[in-house]
């Protein structure tokens, strides 16, 4: 293409922390722009973010509604290429079928969906329409995770026996469901907004997704307790999950968001017959390989010995590092390259390296799993299809 993507949003207005972090991912490489948008459920408070971000008036919304009908009424290269969905989780659903039918592609935020029934129907609207689909697990846009992976695929870890995956906060370990206490976690803890859980659905999902796209393993079964540890709150604060997995690997999960004095620990561990691996998302720009017959080496973003999967998304040299904005970006980079190639007719790219609508429909089976295994009386749940 000739021009930049044009990019339209949902949600993420004024206020909202989510929305910032899309709009800075997707400026970074100067291939996509912001054009249009309904910002809010308030048509004043979506107008007064649209002068925020120097917009058209014509093209702030009042109502996702009437983006997708307006835009979809404008020329080829003068509307919207795509739209990215950052709304509640219980509009996910909507706000996707809604452009995806008048003929959008669609980068949302995850979960994918309020429930399994709302994913395994996007899933059938996206094949649908052939439209191009991208879900933010942002964590796997971290080169040194691609590294990882590369480095299971080529067989350097031998047979995986052992994944832990743990992604531990802090900031829920007090009543913070009130607005002067932080706005932040209000709906999350709704059953009827976040959905049937609130710690697995939001972080539990990342590090499912994590271990998923690293080691390829497929989850068989699980025994997962979840717990709602601060009086009052409908939804799980802490999760603590055994899983099995196909081929026999174990597995063992932790996602809390009570663990006091965590702050953004996300991390992995990944063990081997031949060797191990450790990530860690607070320090990303290092991938630590441990054996048992000799020292551990740390390797680092930026380096000639590091793979071209992690090279190709690597913007600096090694010393000056990368971090969670370049991490979220590199998906929207991948899904900008698919989405150029659907915009201008041409061939979608092979195995795109960004999550689809079929990682976001394994993480809402995990999620299901995960609740169904915890209020069971049974030690093992298979994971639901």
């Amino acid at each position: 293409m000739n021009r930049k993507l044009k990019m339209g949003m949902v949600g993420g207005g004024r206020g909202a922390f989510i929305g910032a972090v899309h709009r800075m991912a997707a400026n970074l490489d100067g291939k996509i722009e912001l054009v249009a948008g309904a910002f809010s459920s308030d048509p004043k408070k979506s107008k007064l973010s649209g002068k925020d971000f120097f917009l058209d008036p014509s093209r702030v919304y009042g109502s996702y509604q009437e983006m997708a009908k307006k835009e979809a009424a404008l020329p080829v290269g003068e509307r919207i290429d795509f739209v990215t969905v950052v709304v509640q989780n219980h509009l996910h659903y909507a706000v996707s079928k809604c452009f995806l039918e008048a003929g959008f592609n669609v980068i949302c935020d995850k979960p994918l969906a309020f429930d399994m029934k709302q994913a395994r129907s996007l899933k059938r609207i996206v094949e649908k329409s052939e439209k191009v689909f991208a879900l933010t697990h942002n964590y796997t846009g971290y080169p040194m995770v691609k590294e990882a992976r590369d480095m299971v695929k080529k067989g350097k870890l031998g047979r995986i026996l052992k994944v832990v995956t743990e992604y531990p906060q802090g900031y829920a370990v007090g009543d913070v469901t009130s607005k002067e206490k932080g706005e932040i976690a209000s709906w999350r803890t709704d059953p009827k907004i976040a959905g049937v859980s609130n710690c697995i659905g939001d972080i539990g999902t990342h590090a499912d997704n994590l271990g998923a796209y690293i080691t390829g393993l497929e989850i068989e079964e699980m025994c997962a307790e979840l717990t709602a540890f601060i009086p009052g709150r409908k939804l799980d604060d802490d999760g603590n999950i055994l899983l099995r997995y196909k081929g026999g690997a174990k597995g063992v999960l932790y996602a809390s968001q009570i663990s006091n004095g965590d702050e953004n620990n996300l991390n992995i561990r990944i063990y081997g017959t031949k060797a191990s691996l450790e990530w860690h998302q607070e320090d990303p720009n290092e991938l630590i390989v441990k054996y048992h017959d000799k020292p551990r080496q740390i390797l680092r973003r930026g380096n000639d010995y590091v793979g071209k999967s992690a090279t190709e998304v690597t913007r600096t040299p090694f010393g000056h590092p990368e971090a969670f904005i370049e991490a979220f970006a590199n998906v929207y980079l991948a899904a900008a390259k698919s989405i150029a190639a659907e915009v201008s007719g041409k061939k979608l790219p092979k195995n795109p390296d960004f999550p689809t609508v079929d990682d976001g429909v394994r993480g809402m089976a995990f999620i299901a799993t995960a609740v169904k295994s915890s209020k069971s009386k049974s030690k093992w749940t298979k994971m639901i299809k």
